[in-house]
């Protein structure tokens, strides 16, 4: 009897002791959970300056935004386009300049402009250009010019507003849980089909 005793007390016991250790190891496990939790969310730092950043650098320099940003393919998009309408209004001042020298030279009398010779450097009876004419081109290669400019500028500043898009954007946090999928249904009735988008959203 008494060796029952002892012996359904030591069972107790154990049994106690095991409950212990298994709650202190629950405890250390839940602890780890949450330390590898924190460390995970911290990982991800957001900078909300980042934006404003990238934006700046753009407007100081067309392309180091995108640099900024690690968008180095962005690179011969941004300098291809302004190298571009550089060129074109460089092209249309110098012909702007060209018929315009040619103008004055006409009203002041003189013959010496370049239209009054030809490729061979003969010179003509009459010009090739008539004074008409010279202003028309005037118009037409500062209208060209001023245009230019506009989509110069225009382009500058797209550049600083897809520098701050883009920064702001990779730091979009993208749930998975949160997706928005095309919906493709055939009605079997009438045999229409149904094109759609699908926004699921799982708790």
């Amino acid at each position: 009897m008494i060796l029952n005793k002892f012996l359904i007390s030591g069972i107790l016991c154990c049994f106690c002791y095991f409950s212990i250790i298994a709650q202190k190891k629950d405890k250390v496990l839940d602890n780890v959970v949450i330390e590898d939790t924190i460390q995970t969310q911290s990982s991800y730092k957001f900078n909300p300056l980042r934006p404003s950043k990238a934006a700046f650098y753009e407007a100081v320099v067309p392309g180091l935004g995108h640099i900024y940003n690690k968008k180095y393919w962005h690179l011969p998009i941004v300098y291809g386009a302004l190298g571009a309408e550089v060129l074109i209004f460089i092209h249309n001042t110098n012909q702007y300049n060209r018929y315009r020298d040619a103008y004055k030279s006409r009203l002041a009398g003189f013959e010496t402009d370049e239209f009054y010779f030809d490729s061979q450097g003969t010179k003509l009876r009459d010009p090739r250009v008539t004074i008409d004419g010279l202003e028309r081109a005037q118009k037409l290669f500062r209208r060209n010019r001023e245009l230019t400019l506009l989509i110069t500028v225009g382009t500058y500043a797209l550049n600083i507003i897809w520098a701050n898009v883009d920064a702001h954007l990779i730091q979009y946090n993208v749930d998975k849980k949160l997706t928005l999928t095309p919906h493709y249904e055939l009605n079997k009735i009438d045999g229409i089909n149904n094109l759609g988008l699908t926004l699921n959203f799982k708790f």
